[in-house]
């Protein structure tokens, strides 16, 4: 999160402004159980003669368009989550296939909102899903923790904007018309990720400090600030790093979408999207998508009042997981030992190690997807909160690796957290796919010993992809790779602001830990569009020897390397190890590195 204005955008006479929201549907009939939260909330009931949906708990609302009172459900719930910042409520707002009109979904924090269609243009919006800043003076770089799925919509007024920082996916979606990324009236923003979606029109990000493309389409490209990073875009911008500071892959080594919940007729299934390689553009639009649809018996719904214990059992029983909305509380791992298990969440659901445990641990087998949940350290310090593989796992899972995404891992701010390593990656060929690893500089539990957390991500796997990596504010280095062939794909960083000293973050003679530190036993490397800032709130003197640390050789290569000082508190002397310009002063201006070495 960052707390600095960036520089100025685009002249006023380029932007477009969403104007006011559609009309609201009346909300003549409410939907009438209480949710764990305290709103109402229950499934939409299934027409006569139908299917009944699945029983997904409170806070998993079904939409089709029929359902009365849409406008008024959605306006409920975004009172209820619009500031909740760490609040316990969470919602998934599930549609129907079929088209909506006259509809403004403004999301909150922890609230998803999906369509149920096998693309997105099964479900359509005559009308927006909008995230603002009104809540916090126009500031977007709070706005975390919600998401957009799966739906195409037809912008009231020809612009969606969707104003987010981190954790906050906009992944298969269809914009008829433009995309606008920052908050009304342009104030400050720093986002963010895009996936697997077509945008028609122009994405004007503005104000946006960074963001991430991955395999998508849009009709134009505005502007930048410090860093946008595409990867597999048709449209995207070409490449001009430094200025413009736009970085450009054609294709996308390897990825695999989320999986999501559709409807088959009245039955829901999750749909798990095939491995793609070089990938460029949208998985969907052209034909049947690729992948494997599987029916909701063969998950295990994670409800309220579940257990590490009942979870195990459901994996032991060869079950897959789909964890609803929710904070659960849990006294050991979560244990994925089966090859091609899907653990899915929706609506931010949260897991809570207790006593110090590991909440989840992904043996070393193929095709495992963990995707779309939360997890917040407890009070007691962890080793770590996610393990992918054993240590010394060696297997070889090039074609069907496991990936994360949409994966969270919070380390205080809801409350005092510890863990020692946050994520730690020893599976091959593993792939991290939008992940925000973030120790807390707000909140509740923050300071340097209240919600210590040495390290970020540490990869000791070879051969492991991230595309997509927001690591920030940890008491050592935020990334570790071990690991040969590692590759990362756009990285957004930002030091510890509380760290007291100089002598705190001493790394023997080196002045700082470098955001993200090859190990000098690594031989091959390769990463693009990666940036660091500092802002060191707590000593405003302390320096940092660069942002990036690695070995030299032939095989070892940075593409787009850049650091920040975030208005003069704390400075770099360079930006990859001795190479690449101090920060200059207070002034809130990159110094950047093309190529290194």
């Amino acid at each position: 999160m960052s707390a600095t204005p960036p520089p100025t955008g685009p002249d006023p006479s380029r932007r477009k402004i969403l104007a006011a929201a559609a009309a609201a549907v009346p909300a003549a009939v409410l939907l009438s159980t209480t949710g764990a939260s305290g709103a109402s909330a229950r499934p939409a009931a299934a027409k006569a003669g139908a299917k009944a949906d699945p029983d997904l708990g409170p806070n998993v609302i079904v939409f089709d368009p029929s359902t009365p009172g849409i406008q008024g459900k959605l306006d409920e719930i975004f009172e209820e989550q619009e500031s909740a910042q760490f609040g316990s409520g969470r919602y998934a707002l599930l549609f129907k296939p079929g088209t909506y009109g006259g509809l403004n979904a403004q999301l909150g924090f922890y609230t998803s909102i999906m369509g149920l269609g096998l693309t997105p243009d099964d479900t359509l919006f005559n009308g927006d899903v909008t995230v603002d800043a009104g809540w916090f003076d126009g500031n977007a770089t709070q706005n975390f923790w919600r998401s957009a799925e799966n739906l195409a919509l037809n912008p009231v007024n020809g612009t969606n904007r969707f104003a987010v920082s981190q954790a906050a996916p906009f992944r298969r979606m269809h914009v008829k018309g433009n995309l606008n990324l920052a908050p009304d009236g342009y104030g400050w923003a720093s986002g963010g990720y895009i996936a697997d979606s077509r945008i028609d029109g122009e994405v004007g990000p503005y104000s946006q400090q960074q963001w991430y493309t991955r395999e998508s389409s849009v009709g134009g490209w505005g502007n930048a600030v410090w860093n946008m990073v595409f990867s597999g875009v048709e449209g995207a911008p070409a490449q001009s790093f430094p200025d413009p500071p736009y970085t450009t892959l054609e294709t996308t080594p390897v990825s695999r979408e989320k999986p999501f919940l559709f409807l088959d007729g009245e039955e829901f299934k999750v749909f798990v999207p095939a491995l793609r390689k070089d990938a460029r553009g949208p998985s969907w639009g052209s034909g049947t998508p690729q992948g494997e649809s599987l029916p909701l018996s063969e998950f295990h719904i994670v409800k309220d009042g579940a257990t590490a214990a009942s979870i195990n059992a459901a994996l032991e029983e060869g079950q897959n997981l789909l964890f609803t909305p929710g904070v659960y509380h849990l006294d050991a791992a979560i244990e994925i030992t089966r090859a091609g298990t899907i653990a899915l969440g929706i609506g931010y659901p949260t897991l809570i190690p207790d006593g110090g445990a590991t909440a989840v641990k992904i043996a070393d087998v193929d095709g495992v997807q963990l995707a779309g949940v939360l997890i917040d350290a407890g009070p007691d310090n962890s080793d770590t909160l996610i393990e992918v593989g054993p240590e010394g796992a060696s297997a070889d899972h090039a074609q069907d690796p496991i990936t994360l995404q949409d994966v969270f891992i919070r380390i205080g701010g809801a409350g005092p957290g510890k863990a020692t390593t946050s994520m730690v990656v020893n599976s091959r060929h593993t792939v991290i796919d939008h992940t925000w690893v973030w120790r807390a500089d707000h909140g509740e539990g923050v300071g340097w010993e209240t919600n210590r957390a040495d390290y970020g991500v540490v990869v000791n796997g070879d051969d492991v992809l991230a595309t997509g990596l927001f690591v920030e504010h940890f008491n050592k280095y935020d990334v570790v790779w071990n690991g040969e062939r590692g590759r990362t794909i756009f990285l957004q960083n930002e030091k510890a602001y509380d760290a007291p000293n100089q002598e705190a973050i001493q790394d023997g003679d080196i002045r700082g830990f470098a955001a993200y530190k090859v190990a000098d036993s690594v031989t091959e490397h390769e990463a693009w569009g990666v940036g660091s800032y500092c802002n060191y709130t707590s000593d405003d003197t302390i320096v940092q020897d660069h942002g990036f640390a690695t070995p030299t050789g032939p095989g070892i290569k940075f593409h787009h390397v850049l650091v920040v000082s975030l208005g003069g508190k704390g400075q770099y002397a360079h930006v990859i190890n001795d190479t690449g310009d101090a920060t200059s002063g207070s002034d809130t201006i990159p110094s950047q590195v093309v190529s290194y070495p």
